[in-house]
């Protein structure tokens, strides 16, 4: 399939290189622009885990802290292959969303042994805090990062549904469906999507595309890369 990876940069080329090693082919054209957020460093006093959320997260901690002992719990896969890349030594991966993050960390971690710190992006902080608090953890969130849409489709983008070129789109959260929404709308390229298979990581993703219309809406069974990639057909055997 010829694919439209919407995902942050960094994201995104990781995730082309691995459609392109299965056969497909993909267009990189991020709809979200990741910034960290400068600060002092952050020492990690009197926590016992770190929380992330989201790769970025990961990122924007290992360059404000060179603190890589600490035990890091991460939401799901690329997450964790994340902290692997920066250097942390103690992961546990949830396999899941926030929710299941709380639920993983309610099971793994004791109240009684300190803080908890996490490496939240502008748009995440608080919801995981607030779950972890009633069962008796403190919290600490550092907004780390922020996201922020793009003002226009990516040329990449504008050029592949001009073109005709694409099987369809990968969107990662409601927020990115959201911003793709608009731009495609705002470019004059709704009409093309009814020839696309959305490819969604959650039903919430997949309700923030109205009111475009596809050809096929696929919503993937867990919220991670890997339940997405699993949406997609084997590529048809060459000649």
């Amino acid at each position: 399939m010829r694919l439209l990876v919407t995902r942050p940069k960094e994201d995104a080329d990781t995730l082309a290189g691995t459609l392109r090693a299965s056969g497909h082919s993909a267009v990189v054209a991020p709809i979200m622009e990741v910034r960290p957020r400068e600060g002092p460093m952050l020492p990690l006093r009197g926590i016992q885990a770190v929380l992330a959320t989201s790769a970025n997260g990961v990122r924007a901690l290992a360059g404000r802290t060179e603190r890589r002992d600490i035990t890091l719990y991460a939401v799901g896969p690329q997450t964790a292959e994340a902290a692997e890349r920066a250097g942390f030594e103690v992961i546990y991966n949830a396999q899941g969303d926030a929710a299941a993050l709380a639920d993983f960390v309610a099971a793994h971690a004791d109240p009684t042994k300190g803080a908890l710190l996490h490496a939240a992006g502008e748009e995440t902080a608080g919801r995981l805090s607030q779950s972890l608090q009633t069962r008796g953890f403190t919290v600490e969130s550092q907004v780390l990062y922020g996201a922020y849409p793009v003002e226009t489709l990516p040329e990449a983008a504008s050029n592949a549904l001009r073109d005709g070129v694409l099987d369809g789109v990968l969107l990662f959260s409601p927020r990115s469906a959201k911003s793709f929404t608009a731009l495609v709308t705002d470019a004059g390229y709704a009409p093309v999507c009814a020839k696309l298979t959305a490819f969604c990581i959650s039903a919430a993703t997949a309700a923030a595309l109205t009111p475009l219309t596809f050809e096929r809406m696929a919503v993937a069974g867990a919220p991670n890369q890997d339940a997405m990639l699993a949406l997609l057909p084997p590529p048809a055997p060459g000649p």
